[in-house]
């Protein structure tokens, strides 16, 4: 194959509503996710408007670089539907009627109770360059091009047509004109460790990975996800090279895994306690109860979760957990002294084997010299300790309170692992 890559594939969105964010382009991240399982590389998204000129200067560069080139939108009914026309026009061809297209749409409109117009009939007429590709969920077919070793695909924008065409059609024909890769990845969860650290932690093992495989970095508020991918002609020899690599991980940095492939650390820590039949309570300042919302949103965490306070004003911490009102004049309920107290409180009163308090400056105002928005201590108090520590979370309120909450489960899981 000349001047592009066998198994090379590049998506080209249609539609002046994605460029506008009208609709969110959710297609083109769900077909990137299935090429990659199916050892298809992606190279490119593009998304235009619907404009002639921009749909052939889109295809003229994807041909330089890809063996499939997938679109997707444009094929409807109306107008402002110009894939059809300008496809005939770059590949030369006309329109001519289908009649296993036709018979589609009938039927579907028979089923649906509807009356086919002269327009809907229009759906029927395609080019006679291209092989016509069924669509079992609405009245668009696909249509599949060939042209100097490259394939264009034209798929229906709406969401539930195109993936039942993708997956049912149009990828097995992919595949079958390439068999020579096949795709591994596993995400390993971290938490407790920004991004810059962890790269400095592990890239003497990031460096000795094999060229076949590749690691990403995926940030978020509290938790760095690694995900470990690769592509080979050995589908046993990349799925072994990914496993050994992972246990190299593993062993390299065992108190920064809490899960893979996206567990919630939220389940990881509920799964620990229930191991340990221990229970757990929560009292909340500027978490506001999300930690108690974390946990209880995985099923089944009654089993090990008493309940929470939310002890937002000063009184409620005196009054319901027992904070000193002298510590909370002299040393503001931001501090070491008052977590404390809030997480020996809510525990001694819920009767639990471990509590976590949090009290901090989440933000937009509130901050000082001395305790800057998004400074948050954290405490938690196990069978015959209390711990405490103190964070800068920047200045973001959803940002700070998000990772206040993963930090204090975070800690809560070192000390159930220990």
């Amino acid at each position: 194959m000349t001047n592009k890559q066998a198994g090379k594939a590049e998506i080209i969105s249609i539609g002046d509503e994605l460029l506008i964010g009208q609709v969110v382009n959710t297609n083109a991240s769900w077909m990137a996710e299935i090429l990659s399982e199916s050892g298809i590389d992606l190279h490119k998204i593009t998304t235009i408007g619907d404009d002639r000129q921009e749909l052939f200067d889109a295809i003229d560069g994807a041909f330089k670089q890809a063996q499939f080139v997938l679109l997707t939108g444009g094929l409807g009914p109306t107008a402002d539907d110009l894939t059809k026309p300008a496809l005939c026009e770059y590949f030369n061809t006309e329109l001519a009627f289908h009649e296993p297209t036709y018979k589609n749409v009938e039927a579907l409109f028979k089923r649906r109770g509807f009356l086919l117009t002269d327009r809907n009939k229009q759906q029927a007429m395609l080019p006679k360059a291209c092989t016509p590709i069924p669509n079992s969920n609405g009245t668009a077919a696909g249509m599949w091009f060939e042209k100097e070793g490259s394939v264009v695909v034209s798929m229906p924008g709406v969401p539930f047509e195109m993936k039942q065409m993708f997956e049912h059609e149009v990828l097995p024909r992919m595949k079958a004109l390439y068999h020579e890769m096949f795709y591994a990845r596993k995400t390993i969860m971290t938490s407790g460790v920004g991004e810059s650290f962890l790269a400095d932690k592990i890239s003497d093992w990031e460096n000795a990975l094999p060229p076949f495989m590749k690691l990403a970095y995926l940030p978020q508020p509290g938790i760095v996800r690694l995900r470990l991918s690769g592509r080979h002609a050995n589908q046993q020899f990349l799925q072994q090279t990914l496993d050994s690599e992972i246990q190299k991980l593993i062993a390299l940095i065992p108190e920064l895994i809490f899960g893979f492939d996206d567990e919630l650390l939220e389940k990881v820590v509920g799964n620990l306690l229930r191991d340990k039949k221990a229970s757990l309570a929560t009292a909340e300042s500027c978490t506001g109860g999300y930690i108690a919302h974390l946990l209880t949103s995985i099923a089944g965490s009654s089993a090990y979760f008493k309940g929470s306070v939310v002890a937002y004003e000063n009184q409620v911490k005196t009054n319901l957990l027992g904070v000193s009102t002298h510590d909370l004049i002299q040393q503001g309920a931001v501090s070491r002294e008052v977590v404390e107290q809030m997480a020996k409180g809510i525990k001694q009163k819920l009767d639990t084997d471990y509590a976590i308090a949090t009290s901090g400056i989440a933000g937009p105002d509130g901050g000082t010299d001395e305790k800057p928005v998004g400074t948050v201590w954290i405490a938690l108090a196990g069978p015959d300790f209390v711990i405490s520590e103190r964070f800068h979370f920047g200045e973001h309120r959803g940002r700070t309170i998000r990772r206040s909450a993963l930090t204090a489960l975070e800690m809560l899981r070192k000390a159930l692992i220990a």
